[in-house]
């Protein structure tokens, strides 16, 4: 007979690495839906609105679970907004994904960021952290994945479609966040739906790339032609 792997023998329920790795993993599920809770109360009801007893019955854990995992009320909060921004990342990024033209890449990004109150959250979260610097690291690693990670998928589309980029991945990335993230705030604070954040994020971003074949047409703003025809209307707030 062959003799039992390592990873069959880690398996067995009596290997104690087995009940580690069992008690790893209920705790990764049991994270998982403290944050999904907390997400769903903190954006309802905001940071004082919502208490720790509220979070745990919308979770089906004991409050001292969330001390445990977060410590703090303020430090979940900060990592369910990080945790969304970063959903809302790789959502728009899939977005766009589906974009032939810089014009409907541009489009697609506007559309999927400003579709969801992530990045309202997510300024709150930024808030706090002037208050709380020790929860400001995981705010930054946050805004680094935002950074790094639209450029990759910013300079994929380049090379997918050869597109000439008029700038770097890079600039380009942290101009659309720093454009998003500033409409949006101020939309919010005026009351504004999302189809005009929608218009707002395409007038502010304008023209990202050309098409390789449009070499002699004139670069142009996208607020002075395309947001004209953009469906603004089509967007739920």
């Amino acid at each position: 007979m062959a003799p039992k792997s390592v990873e069959t023998a880690e398996m067995l329920p009596g290997d104690p690495r087995h009940a580690a790795r069992a008690t790893r993993s209920a705790g990764r599920q049991m994270r998982s839906r403290l944050l999904d809770g907390a997400s769903r109360l903190f954006r309802e009801h905001g940071l004082s609105g919502t208490s720790i007893s509220d979070i745990a019955a919308a979770a089906d854990a004991f409050p001292s679970q969330i001390t445990y995992y977060f410590r703090t009320k303020e430090a979940l909060f900060v990592e369910a907004a990080c945790r969304d921004m970063l959903y809302l990342a790789r959502a728009t990024e899939q977005a766009a994904l589906q974009a032939h033209t810089p014009r409907d890449y541009t489009h697609a990004l506007a559309e999927t960021v400003t579709a969801t109150d992530a990045v309202a959250f997510f300024a709150e979260a930024l808030t706090l952290t002037r208050r709380r610097q020790d929860l400001a690291p995981l705010v930054e690693r946050t805004i680094e994945r935002l950074h790094s990670e639209g450029a990759r998928a910013y300079a994929g589309q380049v090379e997918r479609h050869g597109w000439r980029s008029l700038r770097a991945p890079e600039e380009s990335s942290r101009r659309f966040w720093a454009v998003a993230i500033g409409v949006i705030v101020e939309g919010y604070a005026m009351g504004r739906a999302a189809g005009e954040m929608y218009g707002e994020v395409l007038r502010a971003l304008g023209e990202q790339a050309t098409a390789s074949t449009n070499e002699n047409v004139r670069l142009r703003l996208v607020g002075e032609s395309t947001a004209s025809n953009s469906p603004e209307g089509e967007i739920s707030s």
